[in-house]
């Protein structure tokens, strides 16, 4: 009998990186960067931040996001503007942060890392408050997957905090004086590859996007973050006036799915592993929320629009999106309809992006960083 043996542990230098599974985006993230360097030979480890909490702690942090931001908008965005101050809702983000400390410590011990990453703000408090006691000795670095910084992602003891475009580093150094490194979007490569027109025609047509449905209008695919949140109706309703065939992407939210699937002209799907050949059925990307699907339509290179936007970080998003030129933030039916058929006419050119893995790989072997552009 043949003996498969197993592959030999890695040798390289040891990363961990600490997400949370708060959304779909941060993992996402944590995901992608983890399988990066592990091809370039690193030994890693992945660990979720709401595993170290108190249960109803972790309870409060890992399920109050949705429900908050669909049923109480204003109520988050109110948190979201507090947490940019000092205050009650500060100190209570530092104590969550602080009551990861043990079992985060814990992890550092097991794992032994050359280097830390964090890709959720609440990870980057627990881990910068080890790094400033000296419990943690080695360089810690934030990859935020937000196009805006606020508060939450920075601490000061932070060896690095990294952005997907130069539009987040501009605005870290500007709005907070913190100096950021562009370190290149984390999705996965097939985002990137280039579709033929033919196999776009099928991909539509599986959609029900051939002459019946869409009839020649443009595809807009509504995005909505993993929990399909915000006012996804209202912008399916605007989209549908402006002449566009709406194709929603209503995450892990059944109830909003069956909703909407029962629209006239509107389809709606649930969770999806084939994205990237979603946005290659599309001709625009119209987001909330500004997360990860945005980076992925970058690096596919689909036209984005941001419309009515959810409060909070939805709405900082959508400013350095407008503000750097990558994605207009429309507020009327007559912008929205404008912007449509501009992104309808526009080429999909794929742009090269660095790597945040090299960047990591290049911390661990001393070679230079280069500045935020």
């Amino acid at each position: 009998m043949r003996r498969v043996l197993a592959p030999p542990p890695p040798t390289g230098p040891r990363v961990l990186v600490v997400s949370a599974g708060v959304g779909a985006g941060h993992d996402a993230a944590a995901a992608e960067l983890a399988l990066r360097l592990r091809l370039a030979g690193a030994a890693v480890q992945v660990q979720d931040l709401l595993t170290a909490l108190p249960g109803p702690l972790r309870r409060v942090v890992g399920d109050a996001y949705g429900p908050c931001v669909n049923r109480v908008p204003a109520a988050f965005d109110l948190l979201v503007r507090g947490l940019e101050r000092d205050g009650l809702l500060r100190r209570a983000a530092r104590r969550t942060a602080t009551a990861a400390r043990p079992a985060v410590e814990a992890w550092v011990r097991a794992a032994g890392p050359d280097v830390v990453v964090s890709t959720h703000p609440l990870a980057s408090q627990t881990l910068g408050d080890l790094r400033a006691a000296g419990t943690l000795a080695v360089p810690v670095l934030t990859y935020l997957t937000d196009p805006a910084v606020h508060r939450t992602w920075l601490h000061p003891a932070v060896d690095d905090h990294l952005t997907v475009t130069a539009a987040t580093a501009r605005h870290g150094l500007v709005r907070y004086g913190v100096p950021m490194t562009v370190a290149g979007p984390l999705v996965p490569a097939r985002f990137a590859r280039p579709v033929p027109a033919t196999t776009r025609t099928r991909l539509r047509a599986g959609l029900g996007l051939g002459l019946g449905l869409a009839g020649g209008h443009p595809v807009a695919l509504v995005v909505a973050g993993s929990l399909g949140l915000g006012d996804v109706a209202t912008t399916v309703a605007d989209l549908c006036a402006v002449g566009a065939a709406p194709v929603v992407l209503c995450g892990r939210n059944a109830a909003r799915r069956d909703r909407l699937a029962a629209l006239p002209g509107v389809v709606a799907l649930g969770w999806r592993d084939d994205v990237p050949e979603l946005m290659a059925a599309a001709d625009v990307l119209v987001h909330n929320a500004g997360g990860m699907s945005c980076t992925e339509a970058l690096v596919a290179g689909l036209p984005m629009i941001t419309h009515r936007p959810i409060p909070g970080h939805g709405r900082a998003n959508a400013a350095v999106l407008a503000d750097a030129g990558l994605a207009p933030w429309t507020t009327t039916r007559a912008e929205l309809a404008a912007a449509v058929v501009a992104a309808a006419a526009r080429p999909r050119p794929r742009r090269r992006h660095p790597d945040p893995a090299t960047l990591v790989m290049d911390r661990l072997t001393g070679a230079r960083v280069p500045a935020a552009a």
